[in-house]
């Protein structure tokens, strides 16, 4: 399915029209999908939040579609998933954490985790290489929150960061991550990106559901200088199950010692 044209690029300002932006890109959408809607409540904030997302015979064409495409950039973003809620928990949980930082969300989803940091008074730049993802990322937040993210289109696993000289001065205080370590390919790109984005004392939450691959990540970074804390939380989640969620929450210590890389963690 070919993507019309669709601007991603504003944000919301107070005295933005809220109505008219929802009704313009629900219009869009109509066009490319069937929309329903499903609660998403979250277990600890108790925060409900109404998502729309593609029903089920469009996610069956988008999935068919992508089968078909070279990159094999497969729509899982058109669920929402227990490691999202999670994030927007721990986001609701710790709002004085969110409260004007400069946040970074990579994965756009459907916008759960979005609709947090916005309604917890972040400024959000969410990146993804769906542009359907982002709209619906921006669809869902305004109609949840009144506010809408930045939206930013690329291939973080692939292409250079166009966010990196826009924010080479000050950078991202929080980086926002949840399901996003399906392969082991997936594990530098990840790293090199948040660290060039990253300013002093910042922190990349990142929540997965119990993945080998992100045990290897966590592996890796903590050779290269990260460090931090991790908890696991359980549901119930949207779809029914309660099944366990790992939340990283990790930051970076902006020097790299080889030493404790090459032996195994000894200093000298």
């Amino acid at each position: 399915m070919s993507e019309p044209s669709l601007a991603v690029s504003e944000r919301s300002d107070g005295g933005a029209d809220v109505a008219r932006r929802i009704a313009r890109i629900e219009a869009w959408l109509s066009r490319q999908i069937t929309l329903e809607f499903e609660p998403c409540a979250l277990p600890r904030s108790g925060r409900t939040y109404r998502i729309a997302k593609p029903d089920q015979a469009s996610r069956d064409r988008l999935f068919e579609e992508a089968r078909q495409d070279s990159e094999k950039q497969m729509p899982h973003w058109a669920k929402i998933w227990a490691s999202g809620v999670a994030l927007a928990d721990v986001v609701c949980e710790r709002a004085e954490e969110v409260a004007g930082q400069q946040v970074l969300e990579l994965g756009a989803g459907l916008g759960t985790t979005a609709t947090a940091v916005l309604e917890s008074g972040g400024s959000l730049v969410t990146a993804d290489y769906s542009l359907l993802s982002l709209a619906l990322c921006r669809y869902n937040t305004l109609r949840n929150a009144a506010r809408a993210p930045e939206c930013l289109r690329f291939n973080w696993r692939s292409e250079p960061p166009p966010l990196r000289p826009a924010r080479r001065e000050a950078g991202f205080s929080l980086i926002l991550a949840a399901d996003v370590l399906y392969e082991g390919r997936d594990i530098f790109p990840l790293l090199d990106l948040v660290q060039g984005l990253f300013t002093p004392g910042a922190q990349l939450w990142l929540a997965e559901p119990v993945r080998k691959t992100a045990q290897r990540f966590l592996d890796t970074a903590a050779a290269y200088g990260w460090q931090g804390t991790s908890r696991t939380v359980h549901g119930p989640w949207p779809d029914g199950t309660s099944d366990p969620v790992n939340i990283h929450f990790l930051s970076w210590t902006q020097r790299l010692d080889r030493l404790p890389a090459d032996l195994a963690g000894l200093r000298t």
